[in-house]
């Protein structure tokens, strides 16, 4: 039985998926259903094939290339200008915020003979990607909307990525204002006004999302039923869908504290220690080249004390477990996308 394994209940995510697209749709909103924290993976991407998402978003060229799917695909991260013949190939639109980028798109596409999509994306505040708000704008607008090959497809803003900048009306009203002096300049109505992600849902279910947002992208969200700005449950969502199950490798009594100089750990780090006197401890057969211990979250009665690179140690009682058996571990959302890209851990599906 080879294990770590990570479980995936494909029924409770055909569940997140179709409830809350259903929400996002009775207000006007299109959904990109994001799948890079499972890699792509086609038997989930099956799972969102037959829903009712509007496109499938990925920020790995590699994912959507390998995926078959007939919805639109778009590529989530700023392209690399070493790579524009593979994003028109494997994606119908992209996220971009670089004129020399577009161009170069632009003459991929005319290679190929189609017209490639761009959202363009302006930073209001969060100072990840985009186009910076105060910056003049319109000349790389202008010039966008000359390019033959490609298309405007809309404009877009990432909020609590990076800066941690959580969605209000107010940071808003600077898209409001692109989006208002794009297209009375151009004279064209833009075909999406991507919002934000997971942390705008908030905003959406409690129809506080401005009007004008017609577009999220949403992964965590269907992944773990959970908006992301201040990590409050989604009802009616599961919380499940990833569950990781570890084989116990070696069950001991030791004491709580280590004993001699203490140095650093196998990672460069410092190490603390709390002596809680000899206690009961199982190692399992998973470690930090899997998962970050800090991204496991274990089920009653067993406390993650840290992990070595192919060693997870947890405190346990003695009654509950013996050499053998398995824990089952919930994850955060960084925990999936470790786990799905580790060729060590086995997949497997219900």
């Amino acid at each position: 039985k080879m294990l770590p394994k990570i479980h995936v209940d494909l029924k409770k995510y055909a569940h997140n998926v179709n409830h809350l697209t259903q929400e996002l749709h009775e207000r006007n909103i299109t959904v990109m259903a994001v799948s890079k924290v499972y890699h792509g993976d086609q038997n989930i991407v099956n799972v969102l094939n037959a829903s009712d998402v509007d496109y499938i978003a990925d920020s790995r060229i590699q994912n959507l290339q390998n995926m078959k799917t007939t919805k639109p695909r778009v590529l989530l991260r700023i392209p690399k200008l070493s790579e524009t013949d593979d994003v028109v190939m494997h994606a119908n639109i992209s996220l971009n915020s670089e004129i020399g980028t577009i161009r170069k798109l632009n003459q991929s596409a005319e290679k190929m003979d189609c017209v490639h999509g761009i959202v363009l994306m302006f930073d209001i505040g969060d100072l990840r990607e985009g186009i910076y708000y105060k910056e003049d704008y319109m000349s790389v607008v202008e010039e966008i909307y000359q390019l033959k090959h490609v298309r405007l497809e809309g404009i877009g803003t990432n909020l609590t990525c990076y800066g941690g900048v959580i969605p209000e009306e107010q940071t808003y009203d600077k898209l409001y204002s692109i989006k208002n002096s794009i297209e009375s300049r151009l004279n064209i109505k833009l075909n999406l006004i991507s919002g934000g992600n997971s942390s705008s849902l908030f905003l959406a279910l409690n129809q506080k999302l401005p009007k004008f947002i017609n577009n999220l992208r949403i992964g965590e969200a269907l992944v773990l039923g959970r908006e992301t700005a201040y990590g409050k449950s989604l009802y009616y969502m599961f919380d499940d869908i990833f569950t990781l199950e570890a084989e116990i490798i070696e069950i001991k009594d030791k004491p709580s504290m280590p004993e001699g100089v203490l140095g650093m750990d196998a990672f460069g780090k410092p190490v603390k220690f709390e002596d809680r006197g000899v206690t009961t401890r199982a190692i399992l057969s998973i470690g930090k080249q899997d998962v970050d211990a800090h991204d496991l979250i274990p089920p009653k009665g067993v406390a993650i004390l840290g992990c070595s690179s192919d060693h997870l140690i947890v405190q346990i009682s003695k009654l509950d477990y013996q050499l053998g058996d398995t824990i089952t571990f919930k994850m955060t959302y960084g925990g999936i996308l470790s786990l799905m890209t580790s060729p060590y851990v086995e997949k497997s599906y219900e």
